[in-house]
């Protein structure tokens, strides 16, 4: 059972499909979920507020962020480009949020970092939260800055932060390399509410992957958050492999982890 654990919960990117997935799920841990998104996306429901802000803009996150007892920030710019509107939305937007939670008192901030702040590691190889950072692009970049900025947040201000470096959360796996990465939205949420009904948080790093059987993440630094997959991806391989060639071996996307990001770009604003 889902442990409604705050009154009034904030869930930015609201408008993108992980926001969607959510949306119906987050209901049971708030009394009152406010919906937040730079773009129209409808008008609020029973037990929700719909609040429209652009990242970019610190009046309107401060306003954003007002009353509520804790975040899970999905928003932001979520696929590798131009450097230009990852700067606003995803470092600039992420400073907005937490200094509108550190003048708010909000004490727990579930950040929805990537996969793609190790993407250059190989597929070979099994990592876990101390690696060091190897991003695979300019958003791969933008989101392991948002992990350290979270981490001094916590240690200034005690700002609680999961990073939580989802991996590819989807229906189904769509490719291979998603039967390593794949979460699916029902283990997102069981992640999400880990992560915000644990005692004790801290500023924690939580690899975004269901229980699957191949896997490049070790998540054993994170067991204190209490997060227990019940998905896999297994059940999909046969028909992965059926529907997708064999994989050319000298292609950076199949040495890599972080797949396709690490060959995209360079990119003009």
């Amino acid at each position: 059972m889902t442990i409604r654990a705050h009154e009034k919960l904030l869930l930015t990117g609201a408008a993108g499909g992980l926001g969607q997935a959510l949306r119906g799920r987050l209901k049971a841990n708030c009394s009152v979920l406010r919906l937040s998104d730079r773009v129209a996306f409808g008008a609020a429901g029973a037990g929700e507020e719909v609040v429209l802000a652009d990242l970019a803009d610190a009046a309107a996150v401060d306003a954003m962020v007002q009353g509520v007892q804790a975040i899970v920030h999905l928003g932001g710019v979520s696929v590798e480009g131009p450097f230009g509107p990852i700067l606003q939305a995803n470092i600039v937007g992420l400073y907005n949020l937490y200094e509108a939670a550190r003048k708010h008192g909000v004490q727990r901030v579930v950040f929805a970092s990537s996969n793609h702040v190790t993407g250059f590691y190989r597929q070979s190889e099994t990592i876990d939260a101390d690696a060091p950072a190897r991003p695979d692009g300019l958003y791969g970049v933008s989101k392991a800055f948002g992990e350290d900025l979270s981490r001094f947040y916590f240690d200034r201000y005690g700002i609680e932060t999961a990073c939580v470096r989802i991996g590819s959360s989807f229906p189904e796996p769509k490719d291979r390399r998603m039967l390593a990465t794949w979460l699916s939205f029902d283990d997102l949420h069981r992640l999400i509410t880990a992560c915000l009904t644990t005692p004790v948080l801290g500023h924690s790093i939580v690899f975004g992957m269901s229980d699957n059987a191949v896997t490049w993440w070790d998540n054993s630094r994170a067991r204190h958050i209490g997060y227990a997959p019940q998905d896999s991806s297994d059940i999909f391989r046969e028909a992965v492999y059926a529907r997708t060639p064999a994989p050319d071996l000298s292609d950076p996307a199949v040495q890599f982890q972080g797949g396709g990001f690490v060959k995209a770009g360079p990119f003009a604003d």
